[in-house]
């Protein structure tokens, strides 16, 4: 049984942030690639609004240590130690559900939501870099971020390993023209309520839905299941913030859905 509990924290986390097993990566140790890049082409991530992902933002616990999301990242500030991770990760997920590139200017934070624009500064040489967060550890004692390779090639932190840094996030608005918003974020947001098989049934539970929290409602035929959800919704926050006030009525397996937006045909 611990086994299997360490297997399903391996794969729910970072794949910096867990011990991993020799089956789920090709190499045993973490690694620099064999090909050298330059560091005058690497150009740090642009800071732009994003959605929070579904995945990777809930609480969680660690080796007996609990972890809570910064749920307001504006102004903070962190200093610590930076590390590394390389080649024995790339092309897997991290904890957002992307997929890891060590050539990316993206980096691993315990807390932070994801994902998140920070500056990093490295206290010993003064070099800085803006990476995005899309993944979550380091899990060791006083590191406080962990660089893709590029960001840490950048840091000039490869020969060194780990730096003494000072990391600030980069606070993002969202756009204000709803025309702006399929670049900032092609999804839309639906939160699931029941699941029934008689179409005048979801008919009317869709209205009653739509009239008790004053939202609009979709109903998504799903083999022969009808799937009643309010939505959709283009701001991840606002479906959020319903979906806390669903679970506080009667409706506490509700949960949160999400698609790729259809544009129309020009």
């Amino acid at each position: 049984m611990r086994y299997l509990f360490f297997i399903a924290i391996s794969l729910l986390l970072a794949a910096c942030g867990s011990t991993p097993t020799t089956e789920r990566y090709q190499i045993d140790s973490d690694i620099a690639p064999d090909t050298p890049i330059s560091v005058h082409h690497l150009e740090d991530a642009q800071p732009r609004y994003e959605a929070y992902s579904l995945a990777g933002n809930k609480d969680y616990t660690l080796r007996g240590v609990n972890y809570t999301i910064v749920e307001k990242p504006e102004g903070f500030t962190q200093e610590g130690i930076a590390s590394w991770y390389g080649e024995k990760f790339h092309g897997h997920k991290t904890s957002n559900g992307e997929v890891y590139d060590m050539y990316s200017m993206s980096a691993a934070h315990k807390t932070l939501p994801l994902p998140s624009f920070v500056k990093v500064i490295n206290k010993d040489n003064g070099k800085t870099a803006i990476v995005r967060i899309n993944d979550r550890g380091p899990f060791h004692t006083g590191r406080i971020i962990d660089l893709s390779f590029s960001a840490a090639k950048k840091l000039d932190v490869i020969k060194t390993g780990t730096a003494n840094v000072k990391i600030e996030v980069i606070t993002t608005k969202k756009p204000s023209d709803p025309n702006e918003w399929y670049s900032a974020n092609p999804n839309l947001y639906f939160i699931q309520m029941a699941a029934v098989k008689n179409s005048d049934t979801a008919r009317t539970l869709s209205q009653t839905l739509s009239q008790k929290f004053s939202a609009p409602t979709d109903i998504k035929a799903a083999n022969s299941v009808l799937r009643v959800r309010l939505g959709p919704f283009i701001d991840r926050d606002v479906a959020m913030e319903l979906l806390n006030k669903v679970k506080a009525s009667q409706y506490r397996s509700a949960f949160i859905s999400q698609e790729k937006r259809q544009l129309p045909d020009k």
